[in-house]
């Protein structure tokens, strides 16, 4: 309904909203509170948007992901672009891969006559029986079982991840109560997975995933088996020019609404008022908003862009030094003279010593016999190294920086391990080949990238880390500043950013009282079904 010519509203000024940080769940706010109706400031300290959901290319024409590889479950940016008046479709040339992966299971030596065991993951459900029977006939007969509880699962908590929590009472609400049985808190997705699979390779298939959280499937809780079930419920997905073009089209959207995103300006601090934010301190002068939303890494950018004396009720620098943390990765992005053919587009290589490396890790060794995942996104996108070259992404999981291994003596013989690790996927030892190379080191997340300990997928998601019990979307220790990315609920990952986007968008719309709120899921949306965007065979 139109307002009369004579109404107050017509008069009241846009509200100003700062935004620190263009990654994922930046670039949603700036989308959903500009086509609210606020005006719109993104304070991104770097020279392009992204966040870790950038590109990067080099003078010899390799361009690689810096940080994510893949695009799970498009209907929510979709939902979130529909709300902006954009259609994801039309922004993002989006191609769903079959197969999903390639699992590669090393067992004794492949000198000794063992070759690994494999495993293209498919979400075609037969096709996928048919892979695990290779290796366990009777474990094929736990899929659809397993797929059908999980489906069940994810309906049940789907109203938990799409809410805030702000106060006790958000955790006896009755969608929390129905969905507690299912999540099952007292045990671990390894263990959960041991009703449907018994063999360990088996398991690893649908629990490897727990690492999009950083975390071990041995800890981590049951309750994220969700995180395989998804993959093979609605698809893996490869934006053509890689995940930094997903930013690229959020930061146009964003733009063509009227945000102003303002590039290579860091925010040294924010400005109160009391304990009320007025606004950001842009070398050194004040630039006024009537709301701050926080989209840097949380516990790099918290010590310092709030006091300590102003969270003393809460997330203190103390507090932030002693909460749990995602495991780092150690990063190789190799620009090579040759093509890989027979290398599938996304490659998990799991390690004999999987769970060994693991302990390694959380304990702050470096694994001498890691596992590693390989990205090969020239099997599907042409467009990311010359004619005839490969750009190939490698990251192994390497301990955070709560330990501090010395780096400066471990870099180089790590390299060494890592590209040792690469002849397993059948092109021998790829050294000659390397035109262009690039490590991101755990040091390096934490000094060029901001990433707080190291911790690329940032607070873990243990059980006393997660809801209420994680940073709160509208930050509950000061006034006016908000929160959005993986250490904000719902947490990590790409899907669940962008829906954490919309939580605390939808907050900070409520409280500055928008014309228009921003988008919320229906019954027909959320973690639903999905249809591909774009199919590949």
């Amino acid at each position: 309904m139109t307002a009369p010519l004579s109404s107050p509203a017509l008069h009241r000024p846009r509200p100003k909203v700062a935004v620190i940080g263009a990654g994922p769940g930046g670039l949603a706010a700036a989308m959903l509170l500009a086509a609210s109706g606020a005006r719109v400031t993104v304070y991104e300290k770097d020279s392009v948007v992204g966040g870790r959901t950038r590109t990067l290319t080099s003078p010899e024409g390799y361009s690689f992901d810096l940080g994510p590889t893949f695009f799970l479950y498009p209907r929510i940016l979709k939902e979130i672009f529909s709300r902006c008046g954009a259609e994801l479709e039309s922004e993002v040339d989006l191609r769903r891969l079959e197969p999903q992966y390639r699992l590669i299971f090393e067992q004794g030596s492949p000198d000794a006559g063992n070759p690994p065991t494999r495993i293209d993951a498919s979400a075609d459900m037969a096709r996928m029986e048919a892979e695990i029977a290779r290796i366990s006939p009777e474990d094929a007969r736990g899929l659809r079982p397993f797929m059908a509880e999980n489906r069940a699962k994810l309906e049940a908590f789907r109203p938990v991840l799409e809410r805030a929590f702000s106060t006790a009472a958000d955790m006896v609400r009755p969608d929390m109560l129905k969905a507690l049985p299912l999540m099952k808190p007292w045990s671990t997705v390894d263990r959960d997975l041991a009703r449907h699979f018994k063999d360990p390779r088996v398991r690893l298939a649908f629990s490897f995933q727990t690492k999009y959280l950083g975390m071990s499937p041995f800890k981590c809780p049951a309750l994220f088996t969700i995180l395989s079930f998804l993959e093979y419920e609605h698809g893996v997905f490869h934006p053509i020019g890689g995940c930094g073009a997903v930013s690229d089209a959020m930061a146009r959207v964003a733009q063509r609404l009227g945000a102003e995103i303002r590039l290579d300006t860091p925010v040294e601090g924010i400005a109160f008022e009391g304990r009320r934010a007025r606004g950001v301190d842009v070398g050194g002068r004040v630039q006024d908003a009537e709301a701050v939303v926080v989209n840097a890494d949380f516990a790099h950018a918290i010590p310092k862009l709030i006091p300590d004396h102003l969270r003393k009720r809460g997330w203190t620098d103390r507090k932030i030094g002693k909460a749990k943390y995602s495991c780092s990765t150690f990063m190789l992005y190799l620009g090579l003279d040759k093509e890989l053919p027979g290398v599938a587009h996304h490659n998990v290589i799991l390690s004999e010593q999987y769970r060994e490396n693991i302990g390694q890790i959380e304990r702050g060794e470096i694994p001498e016999i890691p596992s590693l995942y390989v990205q090969h996104a020239g099997a599907t996108d042409p467009t990311l190294a010359p004619a005839g070259h490969t750009a190939l992404y490698v990251l192994v999981p390497a301990p955070n920086l709560i330990v501090r291994p010395d780096w400066s003596a471990h870099c180089a013989r790590f390299r060494e391990i890592a590209l040792d690790r690469l002849k397993v996927l059948g092109h021998g030892d790829l050294r000659p080949h390397i035109r262009y190379e690039r490590i991101v080191a755990p040091p390096d997340w934490e000094s060029d990238f901001g990433v707080g300990f190291g911790a690329t997928f940032n607070l873990s998601h243990e059980l006393p880390q997660m809801l209420l019990f994680r940073p709160g979307n509208r930050f509950r220790e000061v006034e006016g500043v908000y929160l959005v990315g993986g250490g904000t609920h719902p947490g990590s990952g790409l899907p669940v950013i962008y829906e954490g986007a919309r939580i605390t968008t939808g907050l900070l719309a409520k409280d500055l009282g928008l014309s228009g709120a921003p988008s919320r899921p229906t019954a027909e949306s959320g973690f639903r079904a999905a249809t591909p965007v774009a199919a590949e065979s």
